[in-house]
């Protein structure tokens, strides 16, 4: 049975089918390219359903105004209207995930140009990160200095938050890789911390807190929670390896301002991606594992998963009274939110509220009233609302599932909703290739028996297979509607080719109208996950540097000097356009040389690059700056030390000499 979803999806790329389902009330409908919409109506839709791997799917009718970018001119692209003239700013900034090339991009909106790429989890010789003693400090090193781990997987990007909406303050983001959370200062775009968090794998969602749930007096972030992937043994340490059933998944709550661990939750199932209330009370993942399941089939066995929700309050009050233990060398508290211990409501630290199948992706309306979990093999997206999560907890709600108070039907492969701040949300559709426009009163209305209620309200394909969606400021209480940008997976004959790697494709879509508009696309070197969309007014940058925050700083050029102690040789050197402060270097081959430098330029863009010919040493200072290098000497020669970074007329003469003697 998973084969049969792998092959059917499979075909379906293949082909460049990216279908809408068709049903008796529009198949007479023109949609565009026809042969783009045959795939999925019959052969995929038939596979999939008898498989019995998506709940209803064969049976799922849908009744509302069908259109296609290509079939509808309400639908045509607007480029014009939201181009970004030579001169001119964008209005947004978008701070995305770059998936398993570890960093973190910032792309300017509408026009879809890369702005930035901020080195988190990989190494980058451009600016230096993984090279330099400062980052390295960051990223952590082994015993003999060397960088403890090269790789990482980002997925996720959130900012900072005061009173639900971005303060400019932080970003964090994930590796789901080697399972540490990262923190990026707002101010320089840079990374500043990363912890590596105890006992999880495939740390993948993660989620900031809107406001502090205990202390009323204070609005602004304070925690950070990260949903943990793939079960485990606990302690990892070879015991239980060939045991699934003993294996189990913890949810992480992390000190926004410390980076440190404060507690984890032992759950059942499995967590992925991660939402936060705006009253500071809750958070959420939803789970599409709830069978622990160690192998495909069995990950799929149950028509229906879980959005989990965390009782903060009473977390940190269990902890607080000692009713916590520790897994293996970790000193971190962990609470027991398994279902056996969590069944009276009015104690409970969880709530395990039942959604269809296989959800992927959780997110809060901008009114904080509801949660929405889709059902990656359903063709529904689930809402709860918020209020009734509070009220099971106090136990006035009976059963979990009596929380749920929305179930529409909008489409085959629902992964991750955004919201336009009007009542509307728009849902990727990945196996439809569409975003999905659909009104949360109007489905709350269809699940109370109102049969005139209709949910859908538009549909727009996408190119193709969208994963993650988002809307602009749409995880905040100031979602304005205007934008939703679509990360597509496949970009087939869209661009000009460049071997067997494509580039992404991520479509950006006016949705300030009733119908949706496609206004451009832009690539996305692979493979970018989530990210956010926020106003540039928002965003406060520093564009130069203050040398005071540099404690190893050179300040003056009469402080250019080399120093010795046996054979560690320590180097203090400015650079201010076109000169290095020292003529050359010399030490002997075995000397284990650090080298602080200094950028004494104030102009803003001049930035430095000091390079060493055959030593692998790279790095760049932007103004006003410090940053240091430690490496051994190791070869005997002269080697040129030039400035790598364009910074004036007579950049070429930038250099000076490094002479190793044997």
């Amino acid at each position: 049975m998973p084969q049969a979803l792998l092959d059917a999806s499979a075909i379906y790329i293949e082909e460049g089918n990216m279908s809408d389902y068709d049903n008796e009330t529009n198949n007479k409908e023109v949609l565009g390219n026809e042969s783009r919409r045959k795939f999925m109506g019959t052969t995929a839709v038939a596979t999939l359903a008898g498989a019995g791997m998506v709940m209803g799917l064969a049976s799922c009718k849908k009744d509302d105004q069908t259109t296609t970018a290509s079939g509808d001119s309400s639908h045509g692209t607007s480029a014009g209207e939201h181009e970004v003239p030579p001169g001119k700013l964008d209005s947004y900034y978008s701070f995305s995930s770059a998936g398993h090339n570890g960093e973190v991009r910032i792309y300017g909106i509408p026009s879809g140009r890369v702005l930035k790429r901020i080195p988190v989890f990989n190494m980058d010789c451009m600016v230096g990160w993984g090279i330099t003693n400062e980052s390295k400090a960051i990223l952590g090193t082994n015993a003999d200095g060397s960088v403890k781990y090269t790789t990482g997987d980002t997925h996720h990007v959130h900012g900072s938050y005061t009173d639900g909406t971005y303060n400019s303050k932080y970003l964090w983001t994930n590796d789901k890789l080697n399972n540490r959370i990262a923190r990026i200062r707002m101010d320089r775009m840079e990374c500043d911390a990363i912890t590596e968090l105890p006992n999880v794998q495939g740390f993948h969602g993660i989620f900031p807190d809107k406001r502090d749930p205990v202390d009323a007096s204070i609005n602004y972030t304070t925690r950070v929670f990260c949903g943990s992937e793939f079960a485990s043994p606990q302690p990892n340490d070879g015991r239980d390896t060939s045991d699934p059933t003993k294996w189990y998944s913890l949810f992480t709550c992390v000190d926004a301002e410390s980076m440190q661990v404060r507690w984890q939750v032992r759950i059942n199932g499995n967590c992925d991606l991660v939402a936060t209330s705006y009253d500071g009370k809750l958070a959420a993942t939803n789970q599409y594992n709830t069978e622990n399941g160690a192998v495909l089939a069995d990950m799929m066995s149950a028509e229906r998963d879980a959005c989990v929700f965390f009782n903060i309050e009473r977390i940190e009050a269990a902890i607080t009274a000692g009713k916590s233990f520790t897994v293996g060398d970790s000193k971190v508290p962990v609470v027991d939110g398994t279902i056996d211990s969590n069944k009276d409501p009015k104690t409970a630290l969880v709530c395990y509220v039942p959604v269809p199948k296989n959800p992927h992706g959780v997110n809060i309306s901008p009114d904080g009233k509801y949660f929405v979990s889709s059902g990656k093999l359903s063709p529904t997206a689930t809402v709860i609302a918020t209020e009734l999560v509070h009220k099971w907890f106090a136990g006035e709600v009976k059963a979990e599932r009596d929380t749920v108070v929305a179930e529409p039907e909008i489409g085959l492969g629902p992964l991750h909703t955004g919201f336009d701040g009007k009542g509307n949300a728009f849902t990727t559709l990945f196996l439809d290739s569409q975003i999905v426009k659909w009104n949360v009163d109007a489905a709350i209305a269809q699940f109370k028996g109102d049969k005139t209620a209709k949910p859908v309200l538009d549909r727009i394909d996408v190119h193709y297979q969208p994963g993650h969606g988002y809307t602009s400021m749409g995880e905040t209480k100031e979602a304005d509607g205007k934008f939703f940008n679509s990360g597509n997976k496949f970009s087939k004959d869209r661009f000009l080719p460049v071997g067997p790697l494509h580039v992404e494709t991520e479509q950006l879509i006016d949705i300030s109208g009733d119908k949706m508009r496609l206004i451009h696309d832009h690539t996305a070197y692979p493979e970018p996950h989530d990210a956010i969309i926020v106003r540039a007014d928002v965003v406060k940058t520093r564009q130069v540097s203050d040398m005071n925050d540099f404690p190893n700083a050179v300040k003056t050029f009469e402080e250019n000097r080399i120093e010795r102690k046996g054979n560690k040789v320590m180097v203090y050197m400015t650079s201010q356009a076109p000169n290095f402060g020292l003529p050359e270097i010399k030490v002997r081959r075995g000397d284990e040389l650090t080298i602080t430098l200094t950028n004494h330029d104030k102009v803003e863009d001049l930035t430095h690059g000091f390079g060493i010919e055959n030593y692998d040493v790279n790095f760049i200072v932007n103004p006003q700056e410090t940053h240091s290098v430690t490496f051994k000497a190791d070869k005997a020669g002269m080697f040129w030390i030039y400035c790598t970074h364009f910074c004036h007329a007579l950049h070429l003469e930038m250099r000076m000499r490094f002479i190793v003697e044997a």
